[in-house]
């Protein structure tokens, strides 16, 4: 043991069923250091901006060693940082923030866990991605695949918040990356070219496990890989009809897992052990598959 006490925590809204404090349990434990990790959850601005303000004054002031920041704060709590990195500054979205020379940093690790667990889990070939979402989980997906020559889409029933996204994560690529509207008539066409779908919404979380972000009258490409970025259930609605129609298919529990030993890491400066962070997860995770609920 360090001797030290880590406090950790998770802003977002809501967060009744967040695996993170589990996952980050696990990473304490395995790399033999004393600490917790809480659940902040905080409406949305301007309503939760006093909040998130006063969580932020805490890490200022060395009362809390780290914060990762998840829906609907990933860009709103942009502006209140003092340094940003220069993946997150590029995707406009902060998942991860930690102190550094008294100041606060925005990091973004949903980048670099996404690319990881999308190579090591579904491996699809490099081509035409189509993104349902438009919020911050989006734009780190959108910037991993633009920057790894992809061409993307994205489409959300907020054209504007897609044209957004696509103005600016589209300025830091090479390869496209493209708005549609969220109607059948405009996705069908494009459907050829995509192998690889992201739902980076958060339909499908629990508890509503049967919900889904794909249109029921639209056929599923058939060479299209599926990763879902909802991780809890262990399978979601979506997975569940892409697996059906014969599709590879994922949960973004891996993803989870990967962004997560990423931020302990620059909160601790220690790699923890991701087979134990990933155990504590599925087994909570299933429970949530029985009832609905953890």
């Amino acid at each position: 043991m360090s001797g030290k006490r880590y406090v950790l925590g998770l802003i977002g809204w809501p967060l009744e069923y967040s695996l993170s404090p589990v996952i980050h349990a696990a990473a304490l434990q395995s790399s033999d250091l004393e600490g917790e990790y809480l659940l902040h959850p905080i409406p949305p601005h301007p309503a939760g901006e006093q909040k998130v303000n006063a969580l932020l004054d805490e890490v200022r002031a060395g009362k809390i060693d780290g914060l990762n920041v998840t829906q609907p704060h990933k860009q709103t709590v942009v502006a209140l940082l003092d340094h940003l990195t220069p993946v997150a500054e590029a995707i406009g979205a902060v998942n991860t923030i930690y102190r550094k020379d008294g100041g606060l940093i925005g990091d973004n690790t949903d980048m670099e866990g996404f690319l990881r667990d999308l190579s090591a889990v579904l491996s699809p070939s490099i081509g035409g991605a189509l993104i349902l979402g438009a919020g911050g989980a989006a734009r780190a997906v959108a910037y991993a695949l633009c920057t790894t020559k992809w061409s993307v889409w994205v489409t959300s029933r907020r054209l504007n918040q897609a044209t957004a996204l696509a103005n600016s994560i589209g300025a830091q690529c090479h390869s496209a990356v493209s708005p549609i509207p969220f109607e059948i008539g405009e996705i069908e066409p494009i459907l050829p070219e995509i192998n690889l779908i992201v739902n980076a919404t958060p339909l499908g979380m629990a508890p509503a496990l049967d919900a889904s972000p794909w249109p029921v009258e639209l056929a599923l490409p058939v060479n299209a890989a599926i990763y879902d970025l909802v991780n809890t259930p262990r399978e979601t609605a979506f997975v569940r009809a892409a697996r059906a129609n014969g599709l590879q298919a994922t949960t973004g529990i891996g993803m989870l897992i990967e962004q997560a030993a990423l931020a302990f890491e620059l909160w601790t400066g220690l790699q923890p052990l991701k087979a134990a962070m990933r155990h504590s997860a599925l087994s909570t995770s299933a429970q949530t598959n029985r009832s609905g609920g953890v």
